[in-house]
């Protein structure tokens, strides 16, 4: 590697894990963030970095774009994906995108939040991802995207009103998802239908991810019922599963091997004392980072 290489290179390694957090929380897949980046190195090493008096700044509209165009074009064939399609699971501790010292970091990587991201359009996701979980001001990000300030003001809002019409659904501390969660394994271990629909909402759902390659539900469990009668079916005491605990996402989560090797990774939402969403993710391509 040249001194101009190495140098290029040392520059976008001192910001490399706000760029991959940026391009995780946009694309919601750690493989397709790491790619982003791979090719934002390849432009900043091409570019005529004396011209560049804020690397940061320039790397972020870098890293932006490119995902922007990522996300455009996986949204326009997810219609083949087989079921629920979920956020890559990333273990964060250590956390790969950097200290996650805020609670709008953390949260802004939450499996559940992440989820609803999806449902926004690639513009609204960037604005509302540079703004909430970078605070970035709008004048900046109109720059990034090539939008005026204002602009990116309606964008935000839009996507502000989306994210609170399900935020009151997962709105438990930490440590009260960690006691649903672990009430929640147990009652599954043991086959407790009883226990279960207590833990759960009435309005709960399950979205499970096997990506067509592992048995999974391909469409979401709604109600505490189903959800309980699912869950007592799959995670029963007649059934052979390891379970570890790890923290995914910045949340407490739960890595479950049955006896044939496939691996589940399941996080949960609540609010109110009550599990509102259960997030379990099989298909093998999202799981290798979790070991």
């Amino acid at each position: 590697m040249t001194t101009e290489a190495t140098q290029a290179a040392g520059a976008l390694q001192a910001h490399r894990p706000m760029l991959l957090g940026l391009a995780y929380r946009l694309l919601g897949s750690r493989y397709d963030a790491e790619d982003v980046l791979q090719e934002a190195y390849l432009r900043w090493l091409g570019v005529d970095r004396s011209t560049v008096a804020e690397p940061r700044r320039y790397l972020s509209r870098v890293v932006t774009r490119l995902a922007l165009d990522r996300l455009r074009a996986r949204q326009a064939s997810r219609e083949t994906y087989v079921g629920p399609w979920l956020p890559e699971p990333v273990p964060t501790e250590p956390s790969p995108f950097g200290p996650l010292d805020s609670a709008e970091l953390r949260d802004s990587l939450s499996t559940a939040l992440l989820h609803v991201l999806e449902r926004l359009t690639p513009p609204e996701r960037a604005v509302y991802v540079l703004h909430t979980a970078f605070e970035l001001p709008y004048a900046e990000i109109a720059e990034i995207l090539d939008r005026t300030p204002e602009d990116c003001r309606q964008l935000h809002h839009r996507a502000v009103t989306r994210v609170h019409q399900e935020r009151r659904r997962f709105t438990a501390s930490r440590s009260e998802r960690e006691r649903l969660l672990e009430a929640f394994l147990a009652a599954a271990r043991d086959g407790d239908l009883a226990a279960l629909t207590g833990l759960v909402a009435a309005d709960a759902t399950a979205w499970n991810d096997g990506g067509g390659r592992v048995q999974a539900a391909r469409n979401p469990v709604t109600g505490a019922d189903r959800v309980a009668r699912f869950f007592a079916g799959i995670y029963g005491p007649d059934r052979e599963w390891a379970v570890r605990r790890l923290e995914l996402n910045g949340e407490p989560a739960a890595l479950l091997t049955r006896a044939n090797g496939d691996r589940y990774t399941l996080t949960v939402a609540a609010a109110d004392g009550r599990i509102t969403g259960i997030y379990v993710v099989g298909n093998p391509a999202k799981l290798p980072p979790v070991d």
